[in-house]
């Protein structure tokens, strides 16, 4: 621990904690801002502190975890700890019930105002003889007509619990604090994702709320196995994390796995949610492609449940993480289930081509003009008839970035702009560019294509790093021609390959081969004809549908 701390016997623990620091008028006071003025010794104090949690930096106040009987004891230590009195949203609510003191501490931006009201009601009828068999027991059994109620002995709890948007309710005499749930968070109402819309289904998706988002998949799978455990992750954030899975279904090896991770983690916090828990748990190092699939679906969410694979919410970020997944499992879309089978293959079959010429299409068509012999005759159309004053492949790298930059700009361009922003890059960039001999015509064609196809691709991260991909592939043939192409492509499927997603094969069911499971990759198989999970999740339970 950082701090310099003194430890107490138990004896000393039951007694009243009395800081030293705070006595009035030991040394001159100094204005530490307009409002609070302090004591040299509590200044200095202050600031030779390098706690980095709410515990650390509470023993380092008052020299132990408990709840300390006296209530200006308990003052002192959240101003110093919390900044009350400071932080303007922090309050305290003195008030004296049957004759005890007792007051109340909470945020205001999370109070709910009408529970607290009724409870503070109910406390006014306490009496003085009401109290004679023990306060606490008449505090929390009788006279606090709430649901959500629990007791804790540890300030540090207290805290993180009053954090959370808990109030919490402090006695004089007592070491106990009486927690009561009567937070309201900021919540919009749940509307479709903007990367997963269907033509077809539900209209509703996750939101920033993690109670939100679990009712909303609970709705969907009603099933006793169906298991949300909670934890939270980072010293000063203490973000909620919650893992999901159907306990009849699931590897549990595979959940114990994701648990402990999640447990190790030791970072100041995760203000950026389920991205950097994913870079924590998952994703270390430099490789693009994701080893995790995010969507914001609660249908979707569902239906990975029941085909056993793990689920990760967290609190603050409408999109979740699902896992183990598979560069194939990116390729999938909600729509695709949303028609019938005929139409879903169909439309499968679509956006794979559109994946495909994402990564191929450009480097193909560069290797064919750079090298004509590579050309077969059937295809003597293509190529430019006549050359630009900027070579082919910088040609392409100047397009690429382009996009880019375009759609860099389209998520900061405001809604009633972004059309002008298209027009302006396709007709005055992309044609006067074509006009004055800067690129050629079948350049900005492909490349429009190869856009399309990346747009196309259901997962974000996944298009993104295929354009990567083409990038490399691109440099490759520029620079060493076909064996370049061919190297770049095998090294690609190597890369792929070598990668594993908690212990599965990232290419699974291409490598290793499982014909069945191939086909209802490549065909949108009918619901009653698929009786059985995907034995890539490993699961415990693996028949959809009971043996007759």
């Amino acid at each position: 621990m950082k701090n310099e701390q003194n430890g107490l016997g138990q004896d000393d623990a039951d007694r009243p904690q009395v800081i030293p620091d705070f006595i009035p008028g030991e040394e001159e006071n100094v204005l530490v801002n307009d409002h609070y003025p302090e004591s040299k010794t509590v200044y200095r104090k202050k600031e030779k502190e390098r706690s980095d949690n709410i515990k650390e930096s509470i023993i380092y106040w008052q020299k132990s975890d408990n709840i300390s009987r006296s209530l200006s004891t308990t003052k002192h230590t959240l101003k110093e700890v919390v900044g009350l009195g400071e932080s303007f949203d922090m309050v305290i609510r003195d008030m004296a019930f049957g004759g005890k003191s007792t007051f109340l501490f909470f945020i205001n931006g999370f109070a709910r105002t009408e529970v607290m009201q009724e409870i503070l009601k109910r406390l006014t009828y306490l009496t003085p003889e009401d109290l004679t068999t023990g306060a606490l027991r008449s505090f929390f059994e009788l006279y606090i007509p709430h649901i959500q109620v629990e007791k804790t002995d540890k300030l540090s709890d207290a805290i993180n619990k009053a954090l959370t948007g808990m109030s919490v309710l402090f006695i004089d005499g007592e070491q106990t604090a009486v927690l009561m749930d009567t937070r309201s968070y900021p919540i919009r109402s749940p509307e479709e994702p903007s990367l997963e819309r269907v033509v077809r289904g539900a209209r509703d998706g996750f939101t920033e709320t993690l109670v939100t988002n679990v009712t909303l998949v609970r709705r969907r799978l009603r099933d006793p196995g169906l298991k949300f455990e909670v934890m939270s992750v980072g010293r000063r954030t203490r973000t909620d994390v919650c893992i999901a899975y159907v306990d009849d279904i699931v590897d549990k090896t595979q959940v114990d796995s994701v648990r402990e991770k999640i447990k190790e983690v030791n970072i100041d916090g995760i203000p950026l949610a389920d991205k950097q828990l994913e870079e924590a748990i998952v994703h270390r190092g430099w490789n693009p492609y994701p080893l995790v699939r995010y969507s914001e679906r609660p249908d979707v969410v569902a239906s990975h449940l029941l085909e056993g694979r793990v689920v990760v919410f967290v609190d603050t970020s409408p999109s979740v993480m699902i896992l183990p997944t598979t560069f194939f499992d990116l390729c999938q879309h909600a729509e695709e289930n949303r028609q019938t089978p005929f139409m879903g293959t169909y439309l499968r079959w679509v956006r794979f081509f559109g994946i495909l010429a994402s990564l191929f299409l450009l480097p193909l068509w560069l290797l064919i003009v750079v090298h004509p012999e590579y050309k077969p005759a059937m295809l003597a159309f293509l190529g430019p008839e006549k050359t630009a004053k900027i070579p082919l492949i910088a040609q392409f790298l100047i397009v690429e970035f382009g996009v880019d930059l375009m759609r860099m700009a389209a998520v900061h361009t405001p809604t009633p702009l972004a059309s002008a922003m298209g027009l302006i890059a396709a007709i005055l960039i992309g044609d006067i560019a074509v006009e004055t001999g800067f690129f050629v015509n079948e350049v900005v064609l492909y490349m429009a294509v190869a856009a399309i196809g990346m747009f196309a691709t259901p997962s974000y991260e996944l298009g993104l790093a295929n354009r990567i991909i083409r990038l490399a592939l691109l440099l490759a043939v520029a620079i060493f021609g076909a064996p370049g192409f061919i190297v770049g492509v095998t090294a690609f499927i190597v890369l792929l390959t070598m990668r594993r997603s908690y212990n599965a094969s990232y290419l699974w069911p291409f490598i290793p081969f499982n014909a069945k499971a191939m086909a209802a990759v490549l065909v949108r198989v009918p619901v009653m004809t698929s009786k059985q999970r995907p034995s890539f999740n490993r699961t415990r339970d693996n028949t959809r549908m009971p043996k007759k």
